[in-house]
């Protein structure tokens, strides 16, 4: 008996095991993962019709575009922004869906990643980004901006990573890198050129081929070439006569061609505007067209698109090669097969605690200590040790304000908020707060006027209570309304608004105990600087600003952060602002960068201005001595490298952390160079007494520069110097050597 049923099992499990064998055998090509990427998406294409690979390549709604129903492919879902995932968009409409389940851990904007110099917290800060992205459903992250900072002025700086090529490109692989771990495509934005707000829909650059390729494109080649980047978003504005995300020189010749890019070009949401283009000129998926690319809406459906029936209708006709509708559809199935059909991926995770902690760690390593006495006549009054002062007074409307909303795109619905003056009370209890102006709402497009007896009054409020308070901390700065820190429109005056500079002349009329804190994405001029004790520049730090910012006041959490662009003393010294009109922000139509390849501290060191802060500036609550540098050799090959060395030593009393920065120049050359370049940094933990060595490698590469006439890199053989900073104006040493 025992024996006919180990016969029967056996003969079942023969029968039902045969089929299951034909299905792995039969399994189509494009739906086995064990199989190379380029296998499945050549075998998906082979099994499309024209239509089918057409549509590929154009929305379905807001915030998602189509895969092939047909053959079970996978819609793309995207979600705004670089840093935190968005509260969830109506289908079909701008409105928000009202979910209860899409709150977020609002990350630190990208400036203050950027002011960490941290590379291994940029790796955090993506992979937590990537696990709350991959929790809430979504295959494209739209995030990280890594445009240069050219302006002041410009709206969205927030949302970039400074003034230096280097810096931004060093920064944004770690983060695409471990954000795509998740199954989740970086997009990064917005390719390229895109530095103003104002007119960002037409303006017409016109820049340099060195400009280009050795301020504006670094840090987008690195995101491909190192990071890796699945997505790329075109940028709204036009660069020599065409617009950017279906420009031939950008996709075609330089991103696809010179830097083998495999992934998809995305418009940002609007940006198409010509079906030919768009489709012979490196667009691959067309996003939000005929909006304004946030608010405004259409009576046009989703066939209507650039590259809907339009673009089908060219391909019948032999307008356009099927080597390039092929090409096209490829990429988004690329893309498809690395998120969406990606079964390797977890599930991700929402507003955890370990989220809460990058942030927080990112939060603290990138505030800024601006000033903290002058060492003379006027003593720094940070940190700010509980117990100090019987009375606290916070002023500022930016104290108490969630600055997560507005800004546009970059708007945030955080499940937690802990506002500067909740986590300066949890520090030290005894704080009384006076609001001192009033910003109005954050509303798109628009400015909401406040009467100036409403702002008489809240500042005559501020005053009389400062005259009370043994301490004044004012939080003011900048936030996301229109016309501050935000999308679609530019600054109109480097000073604070609000009326801000005037207050704080006010309150330091009548109690010079202030620490001022700047919130902000950007410079912002300071005619008080001289009669303030200590000023610290924090940044748009989301979820945990108010604990981060009070560990910092307090010295719990000692500063280590540095500035990743320059603060002009006025407007006039910025290289984007020392030419005409036509330079920025341009006539309505054209726009020329006559200031070249001298972005940011290049220009200062040139021209020789002095910048109220430079370029990688930063103070902190301990002291550091730099050695003498040494180099490895005095000469190198075209082919060889050689390393740059200097011990630093934590001096103070306090353990801290320095940022090293190594700058090279070239000491003559055929071509105008600026007196030096950032060419690489380490972030480093002291203890007090403690000291290490810091090691810099050089290669040829951190020499070259791009010959326009040849259309290559160059190091022209002659004498460099290696400078050794704390920052780009704070040079502790140098050594020279040769390149023969």
């Amino acid at each position: 008996m025992k024996k006919q049923l180990l016969t029967i099992c056996a003969g079942v499990a023969l029968s039902l095991s045969a089929p299951m064998a034909q299905t792995v055998e039969t399994l189509p090509v494009y739906l086995d993962d064990s199989q190379p990427i380029e296998a499945r998406v050549q075998d998906a294409l082979s099994r499309m019709t024209v239509e089918e690979k057409a549509r590929l390549s154009y929305a379905q709604g807001k915030f998602s575009s189509p895969g092939c129903p047909r053959l079970g492919i996978p819609e793309l879902w995207y979600s705004d922004g670089p840093h935190g995932v968005r509260a969830e968009i109506n289908w079909n409409d701008w409105g928000y869906a009202g979910w209860t389940s899409d709150s977020c851990t609002a990350f630190p904007a990208l400036t203050c990643l950027a002011a960490t110099w941290n590379l291994e917290l940029s790796g955090k800060y993506g992979k937590a980004l990537g696990e709350e992205a991959l929790y809430r459903g979504k295959d494209v992250q739209l995030g990280p901006g890594v445009n240069i900072y050219r302006t002041p002025l410009n709206g969205r700086n927030f949302e970039y990573m400074g003034e230096d090529p280097y810096l931004a490109a060093e920064m944004c692989v770690p983060y695409i890198q471990e954000l795509q771990k998740n199954g989740v495509a970086a997009c990064v934005k917005h390719y390229a050129l895109n530095n103003q707000e104002l007119w960002r829909g037409h303006i017409d650059v016109e820049v340099s081929d060195r400009a280009l390729y050795e301020i504006y494109l670094p840090a987008f080649k690195a995101a491909v070439e190192r990071g890796g980047a699945w997505s790329i978003m075109g940028s709204y504005n036009k660069v020599r006569g065409t617009h950017a995300t279906h420009h031939k020189l950008l996709n075609n010749d330089i991103l696809k061609g010179e830097w083998k890019f495999d992934g998809c070009v995305v418009t940002d949401w609007g940006a198409a505007h010509d079906t030919y283009e768009a489709a012979m000129y490196g667009l691959d998926l067309e996003m939000g067209s005929y909006t304004n690319g946030l608010t405004s809406e259409s009576e046009f459906g989703y066939d209507d698109y650039y590259l809907g029936k339009a673009y089908l209708k060219m391909i019948k006709e032999g307008k356009i090669p099927m080597e390039v509708v092929d090409d096209k559809a490829g990429r988004v199935l690329r893309l498809i097969f690395r998120t969406a059909m990606n079964r390797k991926k977890s599930f991700g995770s929402m507003a955890s605690p370990a989220h809460y902690q990058v942030a927080y760690e990112v939060a603290t390593e990138g505030t800024v200590l601006l000033k903290n006495g002058n060492g003379k006549k006027q003593a720094g009054l940070l940190p700010v040790v509980p117990g100090t002062y019987e009375n606290i007074l916070v002023v500022g409307d930016n104290a108490v304000r969630n600055l997560m909303q507005g800004g546009g795109s970059s708007e945030l619905k955080p499940k937690d908020f802990i506002s500067p003056l909740d986590g300066l009370r949890k520090k030290y209890g005894n704080v009384t707060y006076a609001q001192g102006y009033k910003a109005g709402r954050p509303m798109y497009g628009n400015v909401e006027e406040i009467p100036q007896a409403v702002m008489d009054s809240l500042r005559e409020d501020a005053v009389a209570k400062a005259k009370e308070a043994d301490l004044v901390i004012y939080v003011g700065g900048l936030n996301k309304n229109h016309q501050q820190d935000c999308e679609a429109g530019d600054r109109i005056t480097y000073n604070l608004p609000f009326g801000q500079d005037e207050l704080i002349r006010s309150l330091l009329g009548v109690n010079k105990n202030m620490v001022v804190v700047l919130i902000s994405g950007n410079a912002v001029a300071m005619p008080w600087l001289d009669d303030v004790p200590s000023v610290v520049q924090t940044w748009y730090l989301g979820t945990i600003t108010g604990n981060a910012l009070a560990d910092v006041l307090s010295g719990e959490v000692n500063p280590s952060g540095k500035l990743p662009f320059s603060y002009p003393v006025k407007l006039e010294d910025c290289p984007a602002h020392a030419f005409d009109a036509l330079c920025y922000p341009g006539d309505s139509i054209r726009e020329v960068y006559k200031e070249d390849i001298l972005v940011g501290y290049r220009w200062y060191d040139t021209k020789k201005i002095e910048p109220m802060f430079p370029f990688g500036y930063g103070m902190s609550y301990t002291t550091f001595e730099y050695g003498k540098p040494a180099v490895s050799a005095k000469a190198m090959n075209q082919d060889g490298s050689l390393t740059v060395s200097v011990k630093v030593k934590n001096t103070g009393t306090v353990a801290g952390k320095e940022i090293v920065q190594l700058y090279i120049g070239d000491e003559k050359c055929s071509v105008l160079r600026p007196v030096k370049e950032l060419k690489g940094f380490r972030k480093v933990a002291l203890r007090p007494g403690e000291e290490k060595e810091v090691t810099f490698t050089v290669t040829p590469d951190a020499l070259k520069f791009f010959d326009d006439k040849r259309h290559e890199w160059v190091a022209e053989p002659g004498k460099f110097k290696a400078y050794i900073g704390a920052s780009s104006a704070d040079i502790r040493g140098t050594v020279s050597f040769e390149l023969l």
